[in-house]
């Protein structure tokens, strides 16, 4: 509070899991809200876990954030989340949807005690439906939103992508319509339920591919690392590696052919326009190939680059981050943690000109229960109780 971001003065609920929902979390954290993070009592099945709790996934989804334990399956324990409730800006959830109606946690409860909260909900396939208490996990979502159909080289069957790409737009999602209902409650004073799925993001994801289909009935096939419809777009072999060209559109077409000293290829009726390559990419590419084979990486990059055809190198992770432009753009973002020093997460990809991006990491990744008694002061429990709370379970 008062840390001087947009969020400053919104207190936030988080009892997701997984990624998805701390996704959503984790944004709003980021710009300043008040996120407490509610997690289950430690209890023996969590030896061996600080390894995982210390690790970089779990340092990067949960930084900014307090964390309390606290019992929802005990009386007290669903009695202090309640009192919580009634204070709090928002809740953000990912339980199945029967689940957070079995605890007494859903919308409808929380509204009755508190009609301004924004309660934001992410699941696997949705809120209502068929197959709404199905689990959902990421790989799921790619496979049932259309998405590892056109991701791979032609013929070579499903490929997930490298990144858990449904669980990360749905928690971008989420975020994005919770501060639309904020914005909202401004104006209305009251408060709405707010919800995605994996599904839905996933879909959404897919954009001018989904379009094909809806709009000419075209079945987008795999097309590799070619560009689904622009022509010549994709990765062209090196000398010693290989790049990025996106050289579609007449414009860009004859720059590129005569920065790599082709422009014959203009002459040729195969080529002549964007249709007429798109029909003869493949011996349009051979023929890029034998050409772009015979530079570097870095000579390519240079000269496509001074004669204005979009082009760039392809890195490992940790090649991305030593590009200069990447340092520059400081992405990679310093966080103290109290037991593991200074160690880097990434960073916002929102900049902001009156809220810097330093000031969003103000608060290391908390250990399990770090801040309960700090957070549970604030509802006027004193030792005594807190030490009976710890004793039966609740916290």
């Amino acid at each position: 509070m008062g840390n001087g971001l947009p969020l400053s003065h919104i207190k936030v609920l988080d009892l997701t899991r997984a990624r998805a929902g701390p996704t959503a979390a984790r944004h709003l954290a980021d710009w300043g809200a008040d996120v407490i993070k509610i997690e289950m009592p430690a209890s023996p099945e969590d030896e061996g876990l600080g390894g995982i709790r210390h690790g970089p996934d779990f340092l990067n989804l949960h930084r900014n954030k307090r964390s309390i334990t606290l019992n929802l399956k005990k009386s007290r324990g669903l009695e202090l989340f309640l009192e919580m409730a009634r204070e709090a800006d928002v809740i953000v959830e990912n339980y199945r949807p029967d689940v957070k109606r079995r605890l007494g946690i859903d919308y409808e409860k929380v509204k009755s005690i508190n009609p301004r909260i924004i309660y934001g909900s992410i699941s696997g396939f949705g809120q209502d439906g068929p197959l709404r208490d199905r689990p959902g996990l990421d790989q799921i979502a790619q496979g049932m939103g259309g998405l590892m159909s056109i991701t791979g080289l032609p013929g070579q069957g499903p490929v997930r992508v490298g990144v858990p790409i449904a669980d990360l737009s749905s928690g971008n999602y989420l975020a994005m319509g919770i501060l639309l209902a904020l914005i909202d409650r401004d104006r209305s004073g009251e408060g709405q339920w707010v919800h995605t799925s994996l599904l839905e993001a996933q879909i959404s994801m897919l954009d001018f591919q989904a379009a094909r289909w809806l709009i000419d009935g075209e079945v987008p096939p795999q097309a590799g690392n070619n560009h689904p419809t622009g022509i010549p777009m994709g990765v062209y072999p090196t000398s010693d590696g290989a790049i990025n060209i996106a050289a579609a559109g007449e414009v860009l077409w004859k720059r590129f052919i005569g920065v790599i000293g082709a422009p014959e290829l203009a002459e040729d009726n195969r080529y002549a326009d964007g249709e007429a390559r798109s029909t003869n990419r493949e011996a349009l590419n051979k023929t890029l190939e034998s050409i772009t084979v015979q530079k570097t990486s870095e000579e390519w990059i240079k000269c496509l680059n001074e004669a204005g055809v979009p082009c760039g190198p392809i890195y490992s992770v940790k090649e991305t981050f030593a590009d200069e432009q990447v340092q520059y753009l400081g992405i990679a973002r310093d966080m103290v943690h109290s037991e593991l020093g200074t160690v880097k997460v990434v960073g916002q990809a929102v900049n902001l000109s009156r809220q810097p991006q330093p000031s969003t990491m103000r608060r290391s990744t908390p250990e399990k229960g770090q801040h309960t008694n700090e957070i549970l002061r604030t509802l006027g429990i004193g030792e005594k109780e807190l030490e009976s709370l710890r004793d039966e379970g609740v916290i």
